[in-house]
C-alpha cells in the first residue's frame, strides 16, 4: 500500500470532468500510487461513480480501495454500502469506514445492535469488505471516546483517519492525542487535510511540498491528498520522490513557522465550525435513531 494516498472528492467537482478523473486515478495507479479514498456522499455519488470507471481494464486489482458511509443505523449502513459497491462496480471494498465521527453521540449510535458497525461486520464476513475503520476532523477526544466504546464492546478498528497536518499539532492536536494511541494499539494512521483543501497555503507560512513532507514523516500508513489535475499530480509524485525523514531541526522549523497562525485554528475550520460538516447539513444521511432510544421519548 502507498504512502500516499488518493483523495475521492476531488474526483467527483464539477471543475474536473470524468476523462481527467479517470487520467488521475490510473496515472497515480501507474505511478505506485495505489491507496484510493472515496465516500458514499462524495458529490452525490460522482465521485465513486468516477473511481469505478477508473478501476476497469484491470486497475481494480491493483488498488486498494476505501470509502466511507454516514448512515449510523444497521439499515442505512446496509443501504449505502450496496450503493457505494454499485458505484464502484467491485464485489468487494478493501477498507469501508464510518464517516465523520464528529459528535459524542456517534459512537454509541454506530455500536448499538441496531447500529452500523452491525452492518459492516455482517458484510465483513460475507466477503463485501475486508477492513473497518472510522473518520472524523472535529476534535481529537471524539476520536478517543469512539476508541473507548468500540473497546467496551469488544471490537478493534483497523484503520482510523484524521486531520493530520502542521497546524493541527499547535491546535486541538490529533497528532499529540490520537496518534499515540493508534501506534500503541496497531491501528492503522490515514492522515487527511495535510493542506486542508489548499486553506493551510493561505496562511502563507508554508508550501505544498513542506505540508507534504510534515504528513509523511508522522508515524502514518497513509497520508490521503487531494488531486484535481494532472500537475498537482505531478507535485505530488515530486514530493515523494524528494522526502526525506526530517530532522528534528527541520520540523521545529515548520512548527515555528506555522505556530502562530494555527494558535487559534482560524485555517483549520473542520475543527472550528460546522462548513465541512456534511452529515449536519443532511442528518437523514445518519438514519433513524434506534428503536429502544425512541420509545423512551413521550409522544
Amino acid at each position: 500500500m502507498s504512502a500516499i494516498g488518493i483523495g475521492g472528492w476531488h474526483l467527483g467537482l464539477k471543475t474536473v470532468d470524468e476523462h481527467l478523473a479517470i487520467r488521475i486515478v490510473r496515472s497515480a495507479i501507474d505511478g505506485g500510487i495505489n491507496f484510493l479514498d472515496n465516500s458514499w456522499d462524495y458529490n452525490e455519488g460522482a465521485s465513486e461513480e468516477r473511481m469505478g470507471k477508473a478501476l476497469r481494464d484491470g486497475y481494480r486489482e491493483r488498488a486498494f480501495v476505501m470509502t466511507k458511509i454516514d448512515g449510523r443505523s444497521k439499515q442505512e449502513a446496509a443501504r449505502q454500502l450496496d450503493e457505494s459497491l454499485r458505484r464502484l462496480g467491485v464485489d468487494y471494498i478493501d477498507l469501508v469506514q464510518h464517516h465523520e465521527i464528529i459528535r459524542f453521540d456517534d459512537p454509541h449510535r454506530i455500536f448499538h445492535p441496531e447500529g452500523a458497525n452491525a452492518a459492516l461486520v455482517e458484510a465483513r464476513a460475507a466477503g463485501r469488505l475486508r477492513y473497518i475503520g472510522f473518520t472524523g476532523h472535529k476534535d481529537p477526544r471524539i476520536h478517543l471516546h469512539m476508541l473507548e466504546v468500540a473497546k467496551e464492546n469488544g471490537f478493534k478498528f483497523d484503520a482510523v483517519q484524521m486531520p493530520l497536518n502542521v497546524m493541527d499539532a499547535h491546535y486541538r492536536s490529533f497528532e499529540k492525542w490520537v496518534l499515540p494511541e493508534l501506534v500503541k494499539l496497531q491501528i492503522g494512521v490515514l492522515g487527511m487535510k495535510s493542506m486542508a483543501n489548499g486553506i493551510l497555503l493561505k496562511s502563507k507560512t508554508v508550501t505544498p511540498v513542506e505540508c507534504l513532507h510534515y504528513a509523511l514523516n508522522l508515524s502514518t500508513s497513509v497520508v490521503i491528498t487531494g488531486i484535481d489535475s494532472m500537475e498537482i499530480l505531478d507535485q505530488t509524485f515530486a514530493a515523494i520522490e524528494s522526502f526525506h525523514p526530517l530532522s528534528q531541526g527541520e520540523r521545529e522549523a515548520l512548527l515555528a513557522k506555522t505556530r502562530e497562525a494555527a494558535a487559534n485554528g482560524h485555517f483549520e475550520p473542520f475543527k472550528t465550525s460546522s462548513i465541512f460538516d456534511s452529515t449536519a447539513e443532511n442528518p437523514a444521511w445518519l438514519g433513524e435513531e434506534p428503536r429502544d432510544i425512541r420509545e423512551l421519548i413521550p409522544v
